[in-house]
């Protein structure tokens, strides 16, 4: 794939993060009762930076957890007739809480259905809210993010990758032509 544009650098993802991070506090009128759930797998390392610029500005850390939604894809609905989150991986009660589901990008909305269906699995929250670094259109739900990095206006032809350090090495997001 030939890279097109880099849309956000090192700085500027930090830069959005910042921001995300102080819209979810000002919305949710602080941080009780808020949890992170970081849709795997770069929304993991996005929920933890959040978390920590959370922290930073508030002084508490937020708690996160990894939300595997491997087995709630419509698109392996035909193998897996039952699917359900691995609970030993997950300690936490969200009943009442407020949920941040954080994802990279959100393009379809299928991914966060699927976010939704495992949550729901889980407990029953008061909120569920969604953060997503870029938003690049294209819904086939009805989901909208209540936070975003950047909104990138693409064509389905194109790619946007993301790369956070703690799983690629680097931080970028870029445009990528498909072949």
């Amino acid at each position: 794939m030939k890279t097109k544009a880099i849309i956000l650098d090192e700085k500027a993802i930090g830069r959005a993060i910042t921001r995300i991070a102080n819209e979810i506090i000002e919305r949710n009128k602080g941080i009780d009762d808020l949890i992170l759930a970081g849709i795997k797998t770069r929304g993991i390392p996005f929920a933890e930076r959040l978390a920590d610029k959370i922290c930073e500005i508030e002084g508490h850390k937020v708690p996160i957890f990894t939300l595997d939604i491997t087995f709630y894809r419509d698109d392996l609905t035909e193998a897996y007739r039952e699917p359900q989150v691995n609970r030993r991986e997950f300690n936490r009660n969200i009943d009442g809480k407020i949920v941040v589901l954080v994802d990279d990008v959100i393009f379809t909305g299928r991914t966060v259905r699927a976010a939704l269906d495992a949550l729901v699995d889980l407990g029953r929250p008061s909120k569920v809210q969604l953060a997503v670094l870029i938003d690049r259109g294209h819904r086939e739900l009805p989901i909208r993010p209540d936070y975003v990095g950047k909104n990138v206006p693409t064509s389905r032809s194109e790619l946007v990758e993301v790369n956070f350090r703690e799983v690629d090495g680097r931080d970028k997001v870029a445009i990528s032509e498909k072949k």
